[in-house]
């Protein structure tokens, strides 16, 4: 797709069709513990974006808009036009998801953000400085990770939240310097990403839209979580069909609580089959296991 190599799985079973994006630094293994738990509800595609996992490297820098031409472009190939489609992503990747909705109009019938970057928060005013302090400790992580009792250290937070069999694949294809290398090159493509949200946001989604913020901060970083929920659910409350829902998890909510991502996929397929083709209807209850608002 546009002259990159993309590696692709598909599972599942049903009418609709979900469509998976990862957060940066992540690819379709990142979806694993989700992926058995909607097997018999709908087609489910995972994918390694460009220069991740088991697709081909690339050798410039990719941008968010870039990224977002490679999911429509994926969706285009993959999934039929005449069925129904709903798409997932997390952090980074809702960047990427917000940019290919504007791309597929109304062949998106739903989507679900889980933790995504809001770009409008405070704590992006600087994101360029942060990203810079970030990109030195990846660079040492680069010549690091090609020991792998080091490796294993640097991912230690991965190690502790995913499947045994999920988290050695990621050790074998991401932990690895070019893993790593593609990484700092998604972190630059967000700091370039930040200033051109700002200033011209993606149009708003008109399907039926889940966002899942987790309640649980990183450690020393409490302030910025409120600020950035906040945020998100500011945002939420502008869309014409929005759930914001808080759930008790860190970051990777797809590891640490599967079930309620699921819960709140099968939520959108089953607006997906209710509204059909005649718009949306209203009186659908929010997906269980977090507070709704």
């Amino acid at each position: 797709m546009n002259g990159h190599s993309v590696y692709v799985e598909e599972s599942g079973r049903g009418a609709d069709w979900v469509v998976f994006e990862a957060g940066a630094g992540l690819g379709r293994t990142s979806w694993d513990a989700v992926l058995p738990l909607l097997a018999d509800r709908a087609r489910l595609v995972a994918y390694d974006r460009a220069g991740f996992g088991r697709s081909g490297r690339t050798s410039g820098q990719l941008g968010i808009d870039d990224m977002a031409a490679d999911l429509s472009a994926l969706i285009e190939e993959v999934v039929p036009r005449s069925s129904p489609l709903v798409l997932v992503a997390h952090s980074m990747g809702g960047l990427v998801a917000r940019r290919a909705a504007d791309r597929l109009g109304p062949r998106l019938r739903g989507l679900l953000l889980i933790d995504p970057t809001p770009e409008s928060a405070p704590v992006y005013d600087r994101f360029d400085q942060t990203a810079r302090k970030v990109d030195r400790a990846l660079a040492v992580t680069q010549a690091l990770v090609r020991f792998r009792p080091l490796a294993r250290l640097a991912s230690g937070n991965v190690r502790r939240v995913f499947p045994a069999d999920t988290y050695a694949t990621m050790l074998a294809e991401d932990f690895v310097p070019a893993g790593t290398a593609q990484t700092r090159k998604e972190l630059s493509a967000v700091v370039a990403a930040i200033p051109r949200f700002r200033a011209e946001p993606p149009g708003l989604p008109t399907c039926p839209t889940v966002l899942l913020a987790p309640t649980r901060p990183e450690r020393g970083r409490g302030e910025q979580r409120t600020s950035m929920t906040a945020h998100q659910r500011q945002w939420v409350a502008t869309l014409p069909d929005g759930l914001f829902e808080e759930v008790d998890s860190g970051h990777l909510i797809q590891a640490e609580q599967p079930g309620i991502v699921a819960e709140a996929v099968g939520h959108l397929l089953d607006r997906t089959a209710r509204t059909g083709e005649h718009g949306h209807t209203h009186d659908s209850p929010p997906p269980a296991g977090g507070s709704a608002g």
